[in-house]
């Protein structure tokens, strides 16, 4: 199967499925927190998806595909350091935050593939010159 948009990869489904669990999941927390910690998270974890979808259109040049994708990882990154302010601030709870942790795990592991293989998301453009 070709994979047309981002929308179809599964790394950014997840992406966007996790995000959306981190939205729902600060409404619930604590009003002094808006500014600091829930805005944090939330752009983070959104961030992962856009650089994701950034990269799936830059990926006519690898070093930028592997770019987008580098930023997506430390983008889930910060969102897992988030995650453990949310716990060790008692805003969520253990099973929520292991939950969360081993999507962003699973996130980070997918994203690293895909740096580790350009290629194999990457678009093979032609020169002029070149015969097929």
């Amino acid at each position: 199967m070709r994979i047309r948009t981002h929308e179809e990869l599964r790394v950014y489904r997840l992406a966007y499925k996790s995000a959306m669990e981190i939205f729902q999941l600060t409404k619930g927390f604590p009003t002094s927190e808006k500014y600091s910690l829930i805005d944090q998270i939330r752009r983070s974890s959104r961030s992962i998806c856009a650089n994701i979808a950034e990269a799936f259109r830059v990926r006519r040049y690898p070093n930028h595909f592997i770019s987008k994708m580098s930023i997506a990882e430390c983008e889930a990154a910060e969102t897992q350091v988030w995650l453990n302010f949310s716990y060790d601030c008692d805003y969520i709870d253990k099973d929520k935050f292991d939950f969360l942790i081993q999507q962003y795990n699973n996130i980070v592991g997918m994203i690293v593939n895909m740096i580790r293989e350009p290629d194999n998301w990457c678009i093979k453009i032609k020169n002029v010159g070149d015969r097929e």
